[in-house]
């Protein structure tokens, strides 16, 4: 915890430095949702193929998702995901006529959430 989820269109992948969005995004989680660094974990997905309405090009989408634990405030949860917001307009670099979509949702982790490390 916390396990989050950067689901990003393939147009964007050369102006999106998803290193340096993970270490800023974390510490965000840490400061903003009392997480411990080591136990953020990020994976982002590349989508291939982005429709926004009708169209099937010119388009570039992000979508954070973020499970913790529950206990967090809405408060807490609406500040962390403008803040996420804030980070992505600072670390994706969107290609001229490119539209821009990013959105960003905290969600409680099911009760039933176990993990495991070696």
């Amino acid at each position: 915890m916390p396990q989050i989820t950067v689901d990003y269109s393939a147009v964007l992948s050369d102006g999106f430095d998803r290193a340096a969005f993970a270490k800023a995004l974390h510490e965000e989680v840490v400061r903003t949702a009392a997480a411990k660094p080591e136990a953020c974990k990020t994976q982002f997905r590349r989508t291939e193929d982005t429709t926004v309405g009708p169209d099937t090009e010119g388009h570039g989408v992000v979508h954070v998702t973020l499970g913790l634990l529950a206990g967090r405030t809405d408060e807490t949860k609406a500040t962390l995901t403008e803040n996420v917001l804030d980070l992505l307009r600072a670390h994706v670099k969107v290609a001229e006529g490119l539209a821009f979509h990013a959105s960003a949702e905290v969600r409680d982790l099911d009760p039933s959430y176990r993990k495991y490390e070696v």
